[in-house]
């Protein structure tokens, strides 16, 4: 098929992931006793999903799989924790075949094997990991970018994998050294997007690679922050608290509309309700009307500062 190539390793969200479909984000892995923790093969889906899907349905469920179907793109097939089948569309964009692939795919995957994935991007700070994240536009991507502008690094884009360690410790895993920013954005620290490939062809988001302030290594999860974008002029940053604590955590669970029909809301529950107890929250509520990603940054460490004196 078009979109395949030879079985290749490759390594990210702390996996080893052995590959029919070319996946340029993520750095090649090796196997060890020649098995992987997930494999990506492409199939064809027609017949199983015409027998499972009724009409006008994007999604089927079953306790062991979740299928779905992107019009013109592919339909993809995730089971146990462990496989995801691909079939695409004739003529479909493989850019938009991997980006659902390492999206909506990946998140999938990380609910089934219990591992909690938040929608947003991740950073290091003092040997910690603190998470970023908000709903769609809120200017996640952005504001991690500011941050490695001033030389912190980064765990994960779009997609947080959060598990608790042997230690009892909520742990972030990183995901794969690259980021997702609009031209907007690019502009604002400086940086041309000439050499830079959009995520989806002719889209103005770009993948934005930082091999060179990636975090590679599991780090404690020690807080989150909710961007809020709003009509005032001026930044505002407030701890969450009681039960909005909970509500943050799962209105900001990636395709957290999946847990119910997957079988997964009492784990989620269950897992955030274990998390708030070790975290610190935080919503930021910054204005639309101009660029604040070099304020929240120096907010945001100021905040933690102050933390020290008084957690």
């Amino acid at each position: 098929m078009p979109h395949t190539i030879q079985k290749v390793v490759y390594k990210g969200f702390g996996f080893q992931i052995l590959s029919e479909i070319f996946l340029p984000e993520l750095n090649r892995g090796s196997l060890e006793d020649d098995a992987a923790d997930l494999y990506f093969v492409v199939e064809d889906l027609t017949e199983k999903w015409a027998k499972l899907a009724g009409p006008n349905r994007f999604f089927c469920f079953n306790e062991n799989f979740v299928m779905f179907r992107i019009p013109n793109v592919a339909t993809y097939l995730i089971q146990d924790g462990t496989k995801v089948v691909v079939s695409p569309v004739g003529g479909s964009n493989i850019d938009q075949v991997r980006l659902y692939l390492l999206g909506t795919c990946m998140g999938i995957l990380l609910m089934q094997r219990r591992i909690l994935p938040l929608h947003g991007s991740a950073i290091e700070i003092d040997g910690k990991a603190y998470a970023i994240v908000g709903d769609s536009g809120a200017g996640k991507s952005t504001l991690a970018s500011a941050f490695l502008q001033k030389g912190y690094q980064l765990i994960s884009d779009d997609i947080i994998p959060v598990s608790y360690t042997m230690g009892h410790k909520p742990s972030v895993t990183p995901a794969y050294p690259q980021q997702k920013l609009w031209q907007e954005s690019l502009e604002a620290f400086g940086v041309a997007s000439d050499n830079l490939r959009p995520i989806v062809e002719r889209e103005t988001k770009f993948a934005v690679p930082v091999h060179s302030q990636f975090a590679n290594r599991h780090l404690t999860l020690a807080g989150v922050f909710e961007l809020v974008k709003t009509e005032n002029e001026s930044i505002n940053i407030e701890p969450i608290k009681n039960l909005h604590r909970l509500h943050t955590l799962f209105n900001h669970t990636y395709r957290n509309f999946l847990l119910a029909p997957c079988g997964l809301l009492d784990w989620h529950f269950s897992f955030t309700a274990n998390l708030v107890t070790d975290l610190q929250l935080f919503q930021i509520r910054r204005p639309m009307s101009r660029f604040t990603a070099n304020e929240l940054t120096g907010l945001i460490l100021s905040t933690l500062n102050e933390g020290e004196k008084v957690w």
